[in-house]
């Protein structure tokens, strides 16, 4: 399944935040302090660690771990160019704050000192996203393996369920069930959560941070101008090599432009996206993602 356009163009907020991952994961890896995160119910109430609660938004304590979250991460700034950065922003607040509020009232309820039950890593935002992904992504293909029946959809699925193991063998799985919680939230548009959007300057503060800078976003609109051009140039070739009836019989589906609708695309975009594509919906769905992004 297609992510849309490869890189991290237009995805300054996931840039950031993936920068600040590798960052704290690699700073208490080579610190050798990797093992003491965590929360525990000592951390938070008997023996209050503010560096601990901090370090668990965005450290992993192990490389597989930081390796699959990484890769989640980064496939999931689909989101952030289908809404934009500004809402994309919230959702990462919103994400991380609830997330972090039920893994703080599940730590008072079980009162279990003796281990780390809250795993260290952004696993409040990876599992929100997984909801969202459920609901907005639509499926394009099905197979069979082994008698199995899959989808596109189903190795990320795969990485999500390797990474939900990987913080029960460091701890429990209750930041992904709190993750998945507060996806569910923000799906369900609680407090009109959905239509907040942080002002413009705060996306541009994630691209500084990220060391994106004017020249090279000229330099980035250049080349996406070039490379429009090309496709647009190949588009046309393409074009004179389909017969007229053939170019007609295509005709989408009200099905497929229900559902390109429900992601929160125009009607009539989709239905050219869809034309466009052929009816592949998967294809129609990178189309108008790549247009948003402009």
């Amino acid at each position: 399944m297609n992510a849309g356009p490869s890189g991290f163009n237009n995805v300054p907020v996931t840039r950031a935040f993936i920068i600040m991952s590798l960052v704290f994961s690699i700073v208490f890896a080579v610190q050798g302090k990797s093992d003491k995160l965590g929360l525990s119910f000592q951390d938070l109430f008997h023996n209050p660690r503010l560096w601990k609660l901090v370090a668990s938004v965005f450290a992993f304590s192990s490389m597989l771990e930081l390796m699959f979250g990484v890769y989640l991460l980064y496939y999931f700034r689909l989101f952030e160019r289908h809404i934009g950065s500004n809402k994309y922003s919230v959702f990462v607040v919103f994400s991380i704050i609830t997330s972090l509020v039920l893994e703080v009232a599940a730590l008072a309820l079980l009162k279990d000192p003796s281990r780390n039950l809250i795993t260290s890593g952004p696993y409040g935002l990876i599992f929100s996203s997984f909801v969202q992904f459920y609901f907005g992504i639509p499926v394009s293909s099905r197979f069979k393996v082994f008698r199995f029946r899959l989808s596109d959809k189903s190795f990320i699925y795969f990485a999500g369920l390797q990474q939900l193991f990987l913080s029960l063998w460091r701890g429990s799985p209750l930041p992904g069930i709190c993750g998945i919680l507060a996806g569910f939230l923000y799906h369900m548009n609680v407090f009109y959560i959905r239509k907040i959007k942080f002002a413009p300057r705060v996306a541009s503060l994630f691209s500084r941070f990220s060391g994106a800078s004017t020249p090279r976003t000229s330099s980035a609109a250049a080349s996406r101008n070039i490379l429009r051009n090309f496709l647009a140039h190949s588009g046309r070739q393409v074009e004179r090599n389909i017969p007229a009836p053939m170019a007609a019989a295509v005709v989408p589906p009200e099905e497929s432009i229900a559902m390109l609708v429900s992601m929160g695309f125009d009607e009539n975009a989709a239905r050219q996206a869809l034309v466009q594509a052929r009816n592949d919906i998967n294809v129609a769905t990178n189309i108008l993602l790549e247009e948003s992004s402009r």
